[in-house]
């Protein structure tokens, strides 16, 4: 592990996972750098002042493991990476931003980005949440998995994400409002995917972090119709103002993604 200064930030390299994770110790005053595409505008602004850089490309935290239907994808893998990954992931990937963004910008960052002020991000997320993923990471009280939806509603403070588990679905569909400008972020993402444990339903855009559309998931699995259980998902979802779009917009348009989604599924009753 090499260490660097950075005008004035302390720059830390590690060279593996074991010396990224004692280098993270409890993250206090650190600032970790994956692929840059949002930290690197913000330090290069002056809006963000790092005490402590964490340098993640050499730590070994890149890559996808298959075994079986089960998939470990690292957080230093990119987004390009997982154009090819089961669907919904796939399409919500091949959709973010342009092809240099995905090659650059990586799942951790993307799942790990704060709202953007005035928009919303984390592309990724509704299709992670939909899969029912896993994500592994350590901090002070060591290493920990929880579900993504967890994670992305809590932020990762003083956390450092390792690592993404999910399972390939039996069945999935998506539906998604963009933006034509190649580097802004989605309005609105609605994914829905069949699990082991059933039919689960993200949602991305509808306020600062990706949400579990729980009570669509409860009125698909009693029998509603895609077009009745859609309309529950205000019932989970506050849509806010933002730069992309006004919350009346997003209360209108979400009901309708998640029909889409839940019709793409298959499972238009």
């Amino acid at each position: 592990m090499t260490s660097t200064s950075l005008e004035a930030a302390q720059v830390i390299v590690p060279t593996s996972r074991a010396e990224a994770v004692t280098a993270f110790g409890d993250g206090s005053h650190v600032t970790v750098l994956a692929g840059g595409t949002i930290l690197m505008p913000e330090i290069n602004y002056g809006r963000l002042r790092p005490e402590r850089v964490l340098l993640l490309q050499n730590a070994g935290l890149s890559g996808i493991e298959r075994n079986g239907s089960s998939m470990t994808i690292g957080a230093m893998t990119t987004v390009a990476e997982l154009e090819q990954a089961p669907e919904p992931l796939g399409t919500a990937a091949r959709n973010v931003a342009d092809h240099e963004i995905r090659a650059q910008a990586t799942l951790g960052g993307n799942l790990c980005a704060p709202a953007g002020g005035a928009t919303p991000r984390g592309d990724l997320q509704a299709a992670l949440i939909a899969l029912g993923a896993q994500v592994k990471t350590t901090g002070k009280d060591g290493e920990r998995n929880e579900p993504i939806e967890d994670f992305v509603a809590a932020g990762p403070h003083g956390r450092l994400l390792l690592e993404v588990e999910l399972e390939e679905p039996r069945r999935s569909g998506s539906a998604a409002a963009r933006r034509p400008h190649a580097h802004t972020y989605t309005i609105l993402a609605v994914c829905a995917a069949e699990t082991s444990a059933g039919v689960r339903v993200g949602v991305s855009g509808a306020g600062p972090s990706g949400m579990r559309a729980r009570s669509v998931e409860d009125a698909f699995a009693s029998g509603a119709s895609a077009e009745e259980a859609s309309r529950k998902v205000l019932d989970d979802a506050q849509p806010l103002d933002d730069a992309l779009a006004s919350a009346w917009y997003r209360q209108r348009l979400l009901p309708l993604l998640v029909r889409r989604a839940l019709d793409d599924l298959g499972g238009g009753k």
